[in-house]
């Protein structure tokens, strides 16, 4: 694994426009995915750092929120231009911290550029609306930043996911204190350059390290941030909207998925192998958009696992740094065992086809050769919980057609979905405008 140059021993703090240790200068230690060995130490911040941040957003606020849309937009073009003029350094740091395979992550450094351009745009084009209401009153939209906003931020991906939080935030007006991600804080280092370089003044944006249930829940329930905004897990974004209902604050939350795909008899079989391969094993599977069950209608399943098996074998896996790989390095140990610990479930739950270990090449580091599990049934876990990791589950669906006069659904048996029709619906195309309504009948595990 190549090492990138410039790579901090340290990463601060940034509060008020200044690179500050924790309060009471604790730190923790960063990983890489390669080797699982630490190569910096961050700064631990707890709530006295989220109050000193929350301090500085507060001062910023009167002038960055009354400043022109215009104005703001120049800055945002100004932040894009300065992510992109370090493209390459982005994406080795990037790679290098999260595990993601290096032309991967340079897709990601050209997508947060993009972000900000794109919020530059809008703050510019948005209007509002004014409404009659008979003949006597006419009610009208005034749009007016919120305040102080907590941007909470995932592992994955996590440059360009801040990107997504910190863009329309500062588009809108408010000002900020960005938590990153803790096992993947280096990217976010870049931040405090990349905003001096474009003209952001002191204190609008704060980044504070740490861990997620010190520096983030003080984050959360600090009464000075009406805004929390979070990408993760489904089980922390519940204890964030608990939280935040104390102080009535407004909450946005991108949380965990188990996106289906949907195959039909007579689909294209090459394009939707490539579908599936790109949808769960690109940026490792670590994305809640990975398409991580597949449904197959069953006079092509049998053919279409067989051949997502062979292209699962053949994925290339390897180090991150390597161009020629599509899967890398886990982003972190405690994760990837929590992912071997799904492949042993399914093991037990399905028909495994492909992957399941380590590849023999690599024997260091958090590597998993893309997984295939077959003949999966729909309460299995592996069907129904998110792994988050490069593993697919595929069951079987008869697109069956039943006459029921009482309009009542037959019951399905398990690895099977039966699509109840309706006497009115006979064609392959009304068959798939009724696929989304039935596999909302599925049984959802809770």
């Amino acid at each position: 694994m190549t090492t990138p140059e410039g790579l901090p021993a340290f990463i601060p703090h940034w509060i008020g426009g200044e690179p500050v240790p924790s309060a009471d200068a604790r730190t923790f230690e960063v990983s890489d995915p390669v080797s699982n060995q630490p190569y910096a130490e961050a700064a631990r911040g707890a709530t006295a750092d989220i109050d000193r941040a929350v301090t500085a957003a507060r001062a910023a606020f009167p002038a960055w929120s009354t400043l022109a849309n215009r104005a703001r937009a120049t800055v945002l073009n100004r932040i894009a231009d300065a992510v992109e003029a370090r493209h390459d350094r982005l994406a080795l740091f990037e790679s290098y911290d999260s595990g993601l395979p290096i032309t991967q992550a340079r897709g990601q450094a050209r997508r947060a550029a993009e972000n900000f351009r794109y919020f530059a745009d809008v703050i510019v084009a948005l209007g509002e609306e004014a409404f009659r209401q008979g003949t006597e009153q006419i009610s009208y939209v005034v749009r007016t930043p919120v305040g102080v906003a907590g941007l909470i931020t995932p592992w994955n991906t996590p440059f360009m996911l801040e990107s997504w939080k910190l863009a329309p935030a500062l588009a809108s007006g408010c000002t900020l204190i960005l938590k990153p991600a803790e096992w993947t804080p280096l990217s976010a280092s870049l931040w405090p350059e990349i905003f001096e370089e474009a003209g952001v003044p002191a204190g609008v944006v704060n980044i504070v390290h740490g861990i997620g249930e010190e520096a983030g829940q003080a984050l959360v329930d600090h009464p000075d941030v009406p805004l929390i905004s979070f990408t993760g897990s489904t089980d922390t974004g519940r204890h964030i909207i608990r939280s935040s209902a104390q102080h009535l604050k407004t909450t946005s939350m991108e949380l965990g998925g188990k996106s289906p795909a949907v195959v039909f008899a007579d689909a294209d079989l090459e394009a939707a192998l490539d579908s599936v391969v790109f949808g769960v094993f690109s940026l490792n599977g670590e994305r809640c958009t990975a398409g991580s069950r597949v449904l197959v209608e069953r006079p092509l399943y049998e053919e279409f696992t067989r051949r997502l098996a062979e292209r699962a074998a053949n994925v290339r896996v390897g180090l991150p740094s390597d161009p020629a790989t599509e899967v890398g390095a886990l982003v972190h140990a405690e994760h990837y065992a929590r992912v071997l610990n799904y492949v042993e479930i399914g093991k037990k739950e399905a028909r495994l086809v492909a992957g399941g270990a380590r590849p023999e090449h690599l024997a260091d580091g958090n590597y998993l050769q893309p997984t295939v599990f077959a003949d999966v049934e729909r309460d299995a876990r592996i069907f129904q919980e998110e792994i988050f990791g490069p593993v697919v589950a595929v069951a079987p669906f008869d697109d069956e057609v039943r006459g029921d006069r009482a309009g009542q659904r037959h019951a399905v048996r398990p690895g099977r979905i039966h699509l109840d029709l309706g006497p009115q619906a006979r064609s392959p195309h009304r068959a798939r405008r009724r696929v989304r309504h039935d596999l909302d009948q599925l049984p959802q595990r809770p």
